[in-house]
């Protein structure tokens, strides 16, 4: 597999730490209000990678946060901390909200099929490890005490801009957020690690620590989040371009002067999905949410597949005649194959590994999706067997999550059901009932498993 390496500007053959496991983290939601489909566009193609892992035959151990403290509506530590600004709006605790707002971006994942990382940490949860880290940075003299506040400070660095190749200058101009002067940080690229200055009286959820009583940065979040469960060597760190500066920026600084040593060797990134006006955000136009979509009569996976069709280094225009022309173009995908019919054909095991390696390549090739969808297109245009074509559409959906065989009774592949069929099967032979026996035998036929019997019993083999 490729990759592009933010960090080095290249694609780069991906070389992981230790091949048995890749450790994979995605910088999570601040659940402060629904995510619009621009944030989910990010999540779809983190999706994407790991399942092209996995489909590579790598295991993947990944690791999400979710803030529910620390992010200021400011990438320059200012402003109000977006989960009491939703707290504020809706009249609710901030746990409440961060409780209601987890709960509906998971369901946003469900319906775009993206997979729930194995581990997700709310970031309320890991004030110790936040104490631990800032604590040692603060020894180490990486980090100082001013007027309430525990800062990084960057001038110890060598190379603070090491993902993005910029001087000081011109770099802020690229930010979000311009940079107001603090006069409690020695420089203005400092951050901050910890939070307990008197203009925060109003946060509502505040600890104990040995600077007073406050709440963490958002930047030490996913730092401390990464190393406690994913080690000190991470293979990949996700997010969206806008993730870039300041945030992952900081997380760098911050882990490798913890550790001592290089921390994540591959930095992935997705770019804007923008509309008319520009980049999508929650505080201009129409906000456009996966539930929006659906009242609009639009599936989600056409939305998934949208995005697919296009390259996610690459900024993509959103419009809903852009997404009517995809889903059209999904359902017609879903109806042909859904028009495929099992055979008594065999897979063709050539055919197979043939296509299945075009459709490789194009996952390998810096996560081409775009040509992936073209290879599927391929096979269902080619002239080869009907169960070679379903073998290869369900193969090629462990990646696409497309649901290109949803709800198609033909194919089940239930190991408790099929071994449960095999015995009253071979009860039936037992009893001389041959007629039960061979419409057990095609019943399963029909639902895509053939059976085998050999001198050790029968076996079966599922034909997706």
């Amino acid at each position: 597999m490729k990759l592009y390496n933010t960090k080095s500007r290249t694609i780069e053959e991906f070389i992981p730490h230790n091949n048995k496991e890749i450790t994979m983290y995605t910088c999570g939601p601040t659940v402060y209000h629904f995510a619009h489909i621009g944030n989910l566009r990010s999540y779809i193609m983190e999706d994407i990678l790991e399942k092209s892992l996995k489909f590579n035959g790598y295991n993947v151990k990944r690791c999400m946060n979710i803030t529910d403290v620390g992010h200021l509506s400011s990438d320059a530590d200012t402003g109000e901390d977006k989960m009491l600004m939703g707290a504020k709006r809706e009249h609710k605790s901030v746990l409440d909200i961060a409780s209601y707002y987890e709960d509906c971006f998971k369901k946003d994942c469900e319906k775009l099929n993206i997979a729930w990382p194995k581990i997700v940490v709310r970031a309320t949860s890991y004030i110790d490890e936040y104490i631990k880290i800032i604590s040692k940075l603060l020894d180490t003299g990486y980090a100082y005490f001013s007027n309430g506040n525990v800062y990084f400070d960057t001038s110890k660095l060598d190379n603070y801009y090491v993902l993005t190749n910029h001087n000081e200058d011109d770099l802020l101009e690229g930010v979000r957020d311009s940079v107001e002067a603090d006069s409690n940080k020695r420089n203005k690229t400092d951050f901050v690690l910890w939070f307990t200055k008197s203009k925060f009286d109003d946060q509502e959820l505040k600890w104990d620590s040995p600077w007073g009583v406050g709440y963490p940065g958002w930047h030490i979040e996913c730092s401390a989040i990464s190393l406690k469960n994913l080690g000190e060597y991470l293979d990949i760190h996700c997010g969206g371009v806008d993730n870039i500066f300041p945030h992952h920026t900081n997380e760098i600084a911050q882990s490798e002067s913890y550790i001592g040593h290089p921390w994540c060797k591959y930095w992935f990134h997705v770019e804007h999905l923008n509309d008319a006006s520009g980049k999508m955000s929650k505080s201009k136009g129409e906000f456009l949410t996966v539930s929006l979509l659906e009242s609009k009569g639009y599936n989600p996976l056409a939305y998934r597949m949208f995005c697919l069709q296009s390259h996610y280094r690459k900024q993509l225009l959103f419009s809903y005649d852009s997404l009517d022309g995809v889903s059209n173009a999904y359902n017609k995908l879903i109806s042909k194959i859904k028009s495929i019919s099992h055979d008594d054909s065999i897979v063709d095991e050539d055919i197979y590994l043939d296509y299945r390696n075009k459709f490789l390549e194009c996952l390998n090739d810096d996560l081409n999706t775009s040509n992936a969808l073209t290879v599927l297109y391929d096979v269902l245009k080619d002239d080869i067997n009907n169960n070679t074509k379903l073998a290869l559409v369900s193969e090629f959906d462990k990646v696409l999550s497309l649901d290109l065989l949803k709800n198609d009774d033909r194919v089940i592949d239930n190991e408790e059901y099929i071994k449960e069929m095999i015995e009253k099967r071979n009860t039936a032979k037992k009893n001389k009932d041959f007629a039960l026996a061979d419409s057990i035998r095609d019943e399963l036929k029909n639902k895509g498993i053939i059976l085998k019997d050999t001198r050790e019993g029968t076996t079966y083999e599922v034909i997706k």
